[in-house]
């Protein structure tokens, strides 16, 4: 099998700024979020569909007091 362009859950989330943790929900709870290739247990994000998923919603600012 061929993964070439495709990330593991840490270098997926890494690749968006979130956690691991965050990457799973956003995975569950966003419909147009790209889906893993599952190889075994483990999960294989496809990368210019998550580099394309955050070109269309980009990361939130944080505003600092």
């Amino acid at each position: 099998m061929d993964l070439t362009g495709y990330l593991t859950s840490d270098e997926a989330a890494e690749r968006l700024g979130i956690n691991r943790q965050s990457l799973y929900n956003t995975a569950n709870k966003s419909p147009d979020f790209p889906k893993p290739k599952k190889v075994g247990r483990t999960s294989m994000w496809p990368e210019k569909e998550l580099d394309e998923w955050r070109a269309r919603h980009p990361k939130r600012q944080t505003t600092e007091k």
